[in-house]
């Protein structure tokens, strides 16, 4: 009875770890919104990079994130980085951190030894702004930010939300500021931002 009792858990464990390695690599790469913006003005053609750093720690997998405009790859106007881990329930979760000096650091997708002399403790977490992912045991992670608690001061809000969605050969993004009153003040307004996966011999 008690070998019983154990073999169902070793394979869930088996496959969580599965399912957190594919997510991280799913999410590392460089990736554009160049397609949807030509076919819809209400979008911009954004470049987004994410490179996985700090291999050794056995804390989570960290990523160096860079966002720019796609004409200017080399003037990002948000750095951070993610540290995914997996949480009891099965699910994933990406915590955000800023950096101290993110001037610093641009063009670290390319060249990591730039982070070199950041740690851990230097980065600043966003505290409730983490997107809380699950795997749909096929194709694709989904999640968001949970209700309000991503607090946000950009151009009048209060508080911002995060929908994600991450497949093979891409990821949605739908990134929204609101007010004190749940009145939406930045970010897309008619759906998320869609990236597609670039070639390697394009990042």
């Amino acid at each position: 009875m008690l070998l019983l009792g154990c073999q169902p858990e070793k394979p869930a464990v088996q496959d969580d770890q599965a399912a957190l390695t594919q997510l991280v690599a799913w999410m590392s790469g460089a990736f554009s919104s160049e397609q949807q913006a030509s076919q819809d003005d209400r979008y911009f053609h954004i470049s987004l990079k994410m490179k996985p750093i700090w291999t050794e720690r056995e804390d989570g997998h960290w990523l160096y994130v860079e966002q720019a405009v796609g004409t200017r790859p080399e003037q990002p106007y948000r750095q951070r980085i993610y540290r995914v881990t997996p949480m009891a329930d099965g699910r994933f979760a990406s915590a955000v951190y800023e950096l101290p000096d993110p001037q610093a650091v641009i063009g670290a997708y390319e060249d990591p030894g730039l982070l070199a002399d950041v740690t851990v403790a230097d980065l600043q977490l966003r505290t409730g702004c983490a997107v809380i992912l699950q795997f749909d045991g096929a194709a694709q992670y989904q999640g968001s930010t949970q209700d309000k608690a991503c607090l946000s001061s950009l151009r009048g809000a209060t508080y911002a939300t995060s929908e994600v969605t991450i497949t093979a050969t891409g990821i949605s993004s739908w990134d929204q500021g609101w007010d004190a009153n749940d009145q939406q003040v930045w970010g897309a307004t008619a759906g998320p931002y869609v990236f597609d996966r670039l070639p390697a011999s394009a990042d």
